[in-house]
């Protein structure tokens, strides 16, 4: 049978143990609820919402492509109509070097799927 400040000792560790997950699950939780709610302001956010010419002065067709445009200091991915989003990303546009950052506050236009995803795996992480 165990000793009883050996039990108290175990109980202690296990208490600790528990507050430090239930903080854990607590900080990630928060920070999806806030992800979210940019997410819905992203949608009721009509600033960029305007369709523009992309650089080269050609109006992308339709929904084809997508638009890279800033949303509260992150890179966001919009689809042709410029006012689905397709993905929030994690890249801070202040990470970014300045030509592109003056793009994507214009919202840069990228036509393929291919080019989309090429761009965010050099610019992640």
């Amino acid at each position: 049978m165990m000793k009883p400040k050996y039990m108290i000792g175990f109980f202690s560790v296990l208490v600790i143990f528990a507050a430090l997950l239930s903080a854990g699950y607590r900080m990630s939780y928060s920070r999806v609820l806030e992800k979210q709610a940019a997410l819905e302001q992203s949608a009721a956010d009509t600033r960029s919402v305007e369709a523009e010419t992309d650089q080269t002065g050609e109006e992308p067709e339709g929904e084809a492509g997508f638009f890279l445009c800033e949303l509260q200091g992150y890179v966001a991915v919009y689809t042709g109509d410029r006012r689905t989003l397709y993905e929030f990303t994690e890249i801070p546009v202040n990470d970014l070097p300045g030509e592109l950052q003056h793009e994507i506050a214009a919202g840069k236009y990228i036509s393929s799927e291919d080019e989309l995803y090429g761009f965010l795996e050099n610019y992640s992480s």
